[in-house]
């Protein structure tokens, strides 16, 4: 792996650290972009990488990406981000995840870890066994905290609903056309929100049963994972991996809405140029797939402090993202700079850069 710093995504990150425990089989990559506002704050992907520089890519992209949105959500939250690097199997065992738990403790509340791609809230708990900086626990009924897919996907239904206004000048989704690629936690959550708002939905995943057994109760249509961003549609809705928005994939788009929950959809900086070009109006990731940090963050400080943090409290914020999306996008129309470069601005400000 070569030195982090020379790498394209490197942004003057205050810690890149690389885990290894021979006994456990953990190879690790921890990231922390800004502590300005906070201890680092981002989940764990668990994700085989064929080359690792894929995987130190992500971890300094995403890590970026959490100091944006946690910044933008209002949290008094730093940016950081772990890769844990998979083998081909993944093989995940318990004294790997002990082995993770260690080395997050060993940080002393500089990094606050969660769920991300490839992790459960049960694989959470077992790290918390190790390290009392871990987030995305079980609570008690009416409280923040769990699985924060659900509430990703909330926020992300909000956001398609205010592209849908702004872009559309609708103030419904009935009959609005969405193509949604994948079906997990939060692109099916994403998918049984805007059904019942009778959007006609059409879905793809790499795992083919799972996307036709939710387009058959959405009432929608599956169709194979590589012809999704040419499906014609007013809304794509992005929920699976990043980087996806690039000269071909931007391309092959037949719609005239981004609005999703990847995280780094953008493959490079000049891509959300190349859309605003295209005319497609653009959510930038990091705004509308918040509400998920928004439910963990509230959690761990809720837990910090000693008190239970109510969902109706986490309800109530990621009810505001549609208010940010719609400032972006003001500013966007007045000065003619792509939605993404205006967020970028205001995060950067926000984090003093």
């Amino acid at each position: 792996m070569t030195a982090f710093w020379t790498e394209a995504d490197y942004d003057d990150h205050e810690l890149v650290e690389v885990v290894r425990d021979a006994k456990s089989g953990l190879t690790a990559i921890v990231a922390l972009h800004s502590t300005h506002l906070g201890p680092g704050a981002g989940g764990t992907r668990f994700w085989h990488y064929p080359d690792p520089k894929d995987g130190l890519r992500d971890a300094l992209r995403l890590s970026r990406g959490m100091s944006y949105k946690n910044a933008m959500a209002g949290l008094p939250m730093g940016g950081g981000k772990a890769v844990i690097l998979a083998d081909e199997d993944r093989t995940k065992t318990p004294e790997l995840l002990a082995a993770f738990g260690d080395a997050v403790d060993a940080l002393g509340g500089k990094y606050v870890t969660a769920e991300d791609v490839g992790i459960s809230e049960a694989d959470m708990v077992a790290v918390s066994q190790r390290t009392s900086y871990v987030s995305g626990l079980p609570v008690g009924e009416g409280q923040a905290g769990g699985d924060p897919g659900p509430f990703t996907a909330m926020g992300i239904y909000h956001g398609i609903k205010a592209a849908v206004a702004h872009k559309m000048g609708r103030d419904d989704l009935g009959g609005v056309r969405v193509a949604l690629q994948g079906t997990g936690s939060v692109g099916g959550g994403v998918a049984r929100l805007l059904a019942k708002d009778g959007a006609k939905l059409v879905v793809a995943d790499v795992d083919e049963a799972r996307a036709k057994t939710l387009a058959k109760e959405v009432g929608g249509e599956a169709v194979a994972p590589e012809q999704i961003m040419s499906v014609a549609c007013d809304v794509f809705s992005p929920n699976a991996l990043g980087a996806i928005l690039d000269e071909e994939g931007i391309a092959r788009l037949d719609c005239t809405i981004v609005a999703g929950g990847a995280n780094n959809q953008l493959a490079r900086p000049q891509h959300g140029k190349l859309l605003a070009e295209r005319g497609i109006l653009y959510a930038p990731d990091y705004v509308i797939n918040a509400g998920g940090i928004i439910s963990v963050a509230l959690e761990y400080l809720c837990r910090t402090d000693g008190n239970p943090c109510d969902i109706n409290e986490v309800r109530k914020r990621i009810a505001l993202i549609p208010e940010r999306l719609k400032a972006i996008w003001q500013e966007s129309d007045e000065t003619g700079v792509s939605a993404d470069v205006v967020a970028d601005r205001m995060a950067q400000k926000l984090i003093g850069r």
